[in-house]
């Protein structure tokens, strides 16, 4: 019997399984790990009759007995795509899938809105999904973010479910890299700048992966105030720009803007103002832009995008505020796993800030992160395994504030606060410009423990 082959317990691995099992599929999840949770996640997959065999590495052997039935291999966004059991199967004649190639096939009838970029996706997508919902259409949104895709599409076969007007997803390079037949009816791209190199290899690998998307997407939407994607407008003809910074369009191809009154205009007149959005900073802005270009694509009117975009109540660990302490704004930014957005959060929070930084570094150039250290931040408290690397990078730019480490965020956190009331900042920011996997699951679990920790000091302020 044919059957396909699912790696992995993850959200996605998972998805992928129940998704496929109920197309009719004969599954079977391998997964390395035998330890408690894997072993409660395949008990709960096999009371639904789906085959799960744990303590099976990444290996060829694993999948030996299988070979001649295996219809597929599904794989989530974690691994590799070229990891060399992969490729030892693409070369047994074996088709390699990822998770979001699964939820394509099962959702492609209904229109996709793709969002990609290395900063920027995560708010657009979550400020998209709540504005076409306020206005009244069924937009889920799925993919990095919410459901896993495989999950939407399983929700998606239940006939009592109302079929989605538009399927707002967010799209990771890794996503997208084992995906080749997502065709969104509209593609927005946020910004590309240096991330992911130690797994993509090179800056025009990771740009190949991005702009494969937008090139097999109906209707185009960029920012022309990212400077990579600004250089390569001409690649780009027949894409729809905004632009935040230009108060008159420079050419035709510019279709969103704000102008000199602070109003977002179109080519047919004002739409609604710039204000309408209380996020702050101007990344935020051209979110707004690009969010509105691709609500305008969809067929919502001015008043109903602005409406969505004045209750829009943020995104988690994406600058969310925190409320106050010791007089400081406290922002929770865990989102920020890299040196580029973690700029852009220094630049929009009220200054002096205090700092919060520090978890597994990564590659990339630090040197915008590094300038608004000396130019915004009042002192640093780092935290996690490579803290030590981070204090060594800050010190040689010539930093001059205060900078401590501690190895867990809580006593960091305790630091920071301290720091910030004697330095009299205006903000306390979790910005941690790292990966999370060094003490946590994801930046969602930092974010969580942050906020935690916060209002337990909080707490402890008002007794």
């Amino acid at each position: 019997m044919a059957c396909s082959l699912i790696v992995g317990l993850g959200r996605s691995g998972v998805g992928a399984a129940r998704l496929l099992h109920a197309q009719g599929h004969h599954v079977v999840v391998l997964e390395r790990d035998d330890g408690p949770e894997q072993q409660s996640k395949a008990k709960q997959l096999r009371t639904q009759g789906i085959q799960t065999e744990l303590g099976c590495p990444l290996e060829f052997s694993s999948f030996q007995r299988w070979l001649d039935q295996i219809e597929q291999v599904v794989i989530s966004p974690g691994i590799p795509w070229d990891h060399p059991t992969l490729m030892q199967l693409r070369d047994h004649g074996v088709t390699v899938r990822g998770e979001m190639a699964v939820a394509w096939q099962a959702l492609q009838h209904c229109p996709w809105i793709g969002i990609t970029g290395t900063n920027g996706k995560t708010t657009v997508t979550h400020l998209l999904h709540h504005v076409l919902n306020q206005a009244g259409l069924h937009a889920p949104m799925a993919g990095n973010v919410g459901h896993s895709a495989a999950e939407l599409g399983l929700q998606c076969m239940d006939p009592a479910q109302t079929k989605p007007d538009w399927i707002v997803m967010e799209m990771s390079s890794y996503q997208i890299e084992s995906a080749n037949e997502v065709r969104p009816t509209i593609g927005i791209w946020t910004t590309l700048t240096p991330d992911h190199l130690e797994r993509h290899g090179s800056m025009d690998a990771y740009r190949d992966i991005k702009q494969g998307l937008l090139q097999r997407s109906e209707h185009v939407v960029l920012n022309a105030d990212d400077a990579d994607l600004k250089s390569r407008q001409a690649d780009w003809p027949d894409a729809q720009w905004v632009s935040s910074a230009q108060t008159r369009p420079e050419s035709s191809s510019l279709e969103l803007w704000i102008n000199e009154n602070d109003l977002v205009c179109s080519n047919k007149g004002a739409l609604f103002a710039a204000n309408a959005l209380a996020m702050p900073g101007e990344h935020n802005r051209q979110n707004m832009l690009l969010v509105t270009a691709a609500a305008l694509q969809a067929g919502l009117g001015a008043i109903a995008i602005e409406r969505g975009l004045r209750s829009f109540p943020g995104v988690p660990h994406r600058l969310e505020n925190l409320g106050s302490i010791h007089g400081m704004h406290v922002f929770n930014d865990s989102k920020a796993t890299n040196y580029d957005a973690a700029a852009v959060a220094l630049q929009a929070v009220p200054g002096p800030i205090a700092l919060l930084a520090g978890g597994l570094s990564k590659q990339g150039d630090a040197s915008g992160w590094l300038q608004l250290l000396h130019d915004r931040v009042c002192s640093i408290a780092l935290f996690g395994s490579d803290r030590e690397v981070l204090r060594d990078l800050i010190r040689r730019s010539g930093y001059t504030g205060n900078v401590i480490s501690h190895p867990t965020m809580a006593d960091a956190v305790t630091a920071a606060i301290a720091q910030g009331k004697n330095e009299k900042a205006s903000s306390l920011l979790l910005s941690p410009a790292c990966a999370s996997f060094d003490q946590y699951k994801d930046f969602e679990a930092r974010g969580n423990h942050f906020r935690d920790i916060i209002q337990q000091h909080s707490q402890n302020q008002s007794t």
